[in-house]
């Protein structure tokens, strides 16, 4: 009988040895909003996206350097494509935390977790779950709420680029799984290629936007400790350490359990934007965040 419990007693402990550097990466996810809109400026949003992953693209291509070689050309085609997406992705992420609240910036993207099985379910033309699309309307009215704490106004411009944001993270997970091209591919030289092409548009915008906002070397020389140790803790945890934690836990859990476990970030970025960020939300704005996180959970489970 004891030689039956102690495996059993052992196993949580096993587990939450795993769990606990993914529940780390959606700590520091949520925190990436703030971060963010702590060392970026309408003026430096491509500058600081430049710097962000110039640092870590290096050590992504020394690591996965064999990887990297032997990908086809249609993979690297798939992945560069997918890239050019993402690089749409972080530029109305940054421009939208520049705009609006952390708190309202980490809530409002986790509308990814709604939008992207309606999608999913408009393209296969497979009606989701009626309890889902419940869940849905809950996480829009709750979307609604927060961005209405000060009274019924129409919302930021913030609020909706971090929408738009939400859709294109869609968009990037749809393509993902339909790209056949990169079916297969070896997840590192995916995340690799990807950055590399999301670099070389920023790099691109930053030479012909010179005119009207920061360059990448101007932004770096105007950093001060605080905004060194911003962009630091943005590349090396909330990119680098993110990516190896998320292949390492795949490997010893379930994907979903992996998935569950980052769903929290909007509940950290709320929680780093209110405690460390000075954010207030009101009453209808708490009613609405409450309503986002319900509604997003219960829409991974309906889905699920």
């Amino acid at each position: 009988m004891s030689s039956i419990a102690v495996p059993g007693a052992l196993a949580p402990r096993r587990a939450w040895l795993t769990d606990l550097p993914v529940l780390f990466v959606a700590v520091v996810w949520g925190a990436s909003y703030l971060a963010a809109k702590d060392i970026t400026t309408a003026r430096t949003v491509i500058a600081v996206l430049v710097l962000r992953f110039a640092v870590v693209l290096p050590v992504l291509v020394v690591a996965g350097w064999r990887s990297l070689r032997a990908l086809t050309v249609a993979q690297w085609r798939g992945a560069g494509l997918l890239g050019l997406i993402l690089s749409g992705i972080f530029l109305l992420e940054t421009y939208g935390v520049v705009h609006t609240s952390a708190t309202n910036a980490g809530l409002i993207i986790s509308l990814t977790m709604i939008f992207t099985p309606l999608a999913e379910a408009a393209v296969t033309r497979v009606r989701p779950p009626r309890a889902f699309l419940a869940a849905a309307g809950v996480s829009v009215l709750g979307v609604v709420l927060l961005t209405q704490s000060g009274g019924f106004t129409s919302p930021s411009s913030g609020d909706l680029l971090m929408l738009l944001a939400a859709l294109a993270r869609t968009v990037h997970v749809l393509a993902m799984s339909r790209v056949k091209s990169v079916r297969g591919a070896d997840a590192l030289s995916l995340t690799t290629v990807q950055l590399g092409s999301a670099v070389g548009v920023f790099v691109v915008l930053a030479v012909f936007l010179r005119g009207s906002g920061s360059t990448p070397w101007s932004a770096a020389a105007d950093f001060g400790a605080r905004e060194w140790a911003g962009l630091l803790f943005l590349s090396v945890f909330c990119t680098l350490f993110a990516f190896f934690v998320q292949m390492w836990a795949v490997r010893r859990t379930s994907p979903s359990r992996v998935s569950l476990l980052l769903g929290t970030e909007p509940l950290w970025a709320a929680a780093t934007g209110i405690a460390l960020g000075g954010e207030r939300l009101g009453a209808l704005g708490l009613l609405g965040g409450v309503l986002v996180l319900a509604g997003t959970g219960w829409g991974r489970r309906a889905a699920g």
